[in-house]
């Protein structure tokens, strides 16, 4: 056993390790043996001492213990990290092909790198840094990736951090954005880069943006929305900067109407058609999405026979998966009362905790309720830059 304190977790923590979850809680430690700052690693051990992984620990979080490995033989040391980078982005490089300039480059536990995330937007890298292991550790992670990366032949200008993220305070780190210095790197731009994807060029704000300035994750699901759309009249509510109803109107849809809560999201989407040349085929309405629709079934008709619900998560905890199972109803709902008999609804969710049982579930409850019947054509997830 490698020379790291130890901590003795409780037989349901040892059951939920062996499944594959990367994660103990304070609740589930036992005993912790040997002295540790913040940040260092530890064996995860059963009560019996039998060996389960070994992770960062941190007292000032409800995940004390995030698992980096289960081998007994690794050597955590700058070789382990830099292999760990070069796997990361190989599979990138595989999976993503012609996208490889626009992707998520490192995803968090589902690549061992706990707490951190890190998106490519050509030649600009931003990067979440939401634990502490990965705080200790960035010093030697970035510049090891500029390096896989250029490596290649890649061309990175930038690398910026968009830690403002709450989450960052219950790991005990302080909040802040700004830009990483390093050999050829640059701190002095607007915070805003074009970026091409399904054919479509974007304006992406990695200061100001949500999460790291533009969601990687829908890349396909927007291709797939764009073979329905041609002779449409769609209906993008929560479109944030346009990306569903720009891949509707380049396909051929007959009409787009884009819809934000968010001004500056509405300009953003704006832009991005001008920039396209579709704004002759698309209008943008700011609103609030579940009053908009409300106010349409008061009417008693819709224009659209396309409508496409991309909302935030409404839950990020299992503690409000009621509620936000309600409020999924409510506006699959609206929108199911809206469509014409044959009419095409794509409907997403990004709760974590919102199961595909769950989902199912709710959309069989909505139909009942709005009196239509639906056949599902297709179902998808995230792209494979975002393994899970």
């Amino acid at each position: 056993m490698r020379n790291y304190p130890i901590a003795i977790v409780s037989e349901k923590a040892a059951n939920s390790l062996r499944g594959g979850h990367p994660w103990v809680y304070g609740d589930e430690i036992r005993t912790l043996r040997g002295t540790y700052e913040n940040g260092d690693l530890v064996d995860v051990l059963t009560e019996k001492e039998k060996y389960l992984g070994t992770g960062f620990i941190n007292d000032h979080s409800k995940i004390r213990i995030r698992l980096i490995t289960r081998n007994t033989n690794d050597k955590m040391d700058e070789a382990f990290w830099i292999r760990r980078l070069q796997y990361a982005v190989s599979y990138r490089k595989t999976v993503m092909g012609s996208d490889f300039s626009c992707c998520r480059l490192i995803f968090g536990e589902a690549d061992q790198f706990p707490g951190l995330t890190i998106d490519r937007f050509g030649p600009v890298l931003v990067a979440q840094v939401l634990s502490l292991g990965m705080e200790r550790l960035k010093h030697i992670l970035f510049p090891a990736l500029l390096r896989i990366l250029r490596d290649m032949g890649e061309v990175i200008e930038v690398i910026y951090e968009r830690n403002e993220v709450a989450i960052r305070e219950l790991e005990g780190l302080k909040c802040y954005q700004g830009f990483v210095a390093g050999d050829g790197l640059m701190t002095d731009t607007d915070g805003k880069v074009l970026i091409r994807e399904n054919g479509l060029e974007y304006e992406v704000d990695y200061f100001n943006g949500q999460k790291t300035g533009f969601f990687l994750d829908q890349k396909y699901n927007r291709a797939a929305v764009a073979r329905l759309a041609p002779g449409k009249h769609v209906l993008d509510c929560f479109t944030h900067t346009g990306a569903f109803a720009l891949n509707a109107a380049a396909a051929g849809a007959a009409h787009v109407t884009a819809v934000d809560v968010s001004r500056d999201a509405i300009n953003m989407a704006r832009a991005n058609a001008v920039r396209n040349g579709l704004d002759g085929r698309m209008d943008f309405i700011c609103a609030d999405v579940f009053d908009l629709l409300t106010e349409m079934a008061k009417q008693g008709k819709s224009p659209y026979d396309f409508i496409i619900l991309d909302p935030p998560a409404f839950t990020k905890s299992r503690a409000t998966i009621k509620n936000a199972i309600r409020g999924y109803k409510e506006i699959n709902l609206k929108a199911m009362k809206l469509l014409p008999r044959g009419g095409y609804l794509a409907t997403c969710s990004c709760s974590h905790f919102m199961s595909n049982t769950y989902f199912c579930q709710m959309m069989h409850n909505a139909a009942a309720d709005a009196q239509v019947s639906l056949r599902q054509i297709e179902g998808r997830q995230q792209s494979p830059d975002h393994p899970i």
